[in-house]
């Protein structure tokens, strides 16, 4: 399947360091595989995730207005967004219900706790990563959409 690409891409965040990055599949053709091979051998990239990290950066950049008008039609917040336990009590203690909408990272602070987390969010929404422990996404599996 020369030139055929899947890309499932799970972290959108620019000049990421280890740890902060999510992994991600991707499937190239042959040809395209070893003109990529061609540049690194050539010295143009470091290696082959430099090439591909880049080709996705340039991608992004040149679809960015289209990124901005989505992110504010949807009205999502573009970045890291971290929720602790302070912030979610004062959410409770205000009788509010958090619909989380997120292009980027949500992480949910270890301190949170499975009750706390259902009694404060309703719903979340994230283009990128959700970083909670594995209990805190079992209590809010039917509400990550």
């Amino acid at each position: 399947m020369d030139g055929e690409r899947t890309l499932i891409d799970h972290s959108h965040k620019r000049r990421d360091k280890v740890g902060d990055t999510e992994k991600l599949t991707i499937n190239l053709g042959y040809v395209d595989l070893g003109r990529i091979d061609l540049l690194v051998q050539e010295g143009f990239y470091s290696n082959r995730s430099d090439f591909i990290r880049t080709a996705i950066r340039n991608q992004l950049s040149a679809e960015g207005e289209a990124v901005k008008e989505s992110i504010v039609r949807q009205t999502l917040e573009l970045g890291l967004r971290v929720y602790d336990m302070a912030e979610l009590e004062a959410v409770k203690a205000g009788g509010e219900k958090l619909h989380v909408k997120v292009v980027g990272l949500v992480r949910i602070a270890s301190d949170v706790t499975p009750e706390l987390a259902r009694a404060t969010i309703a719903s979340i929404t994230v283009l990128g990563a959700l970083q909670a422990s594995k209990e805190l996404k079992a209590a809010l599996a039917d509400r990550i959409l």
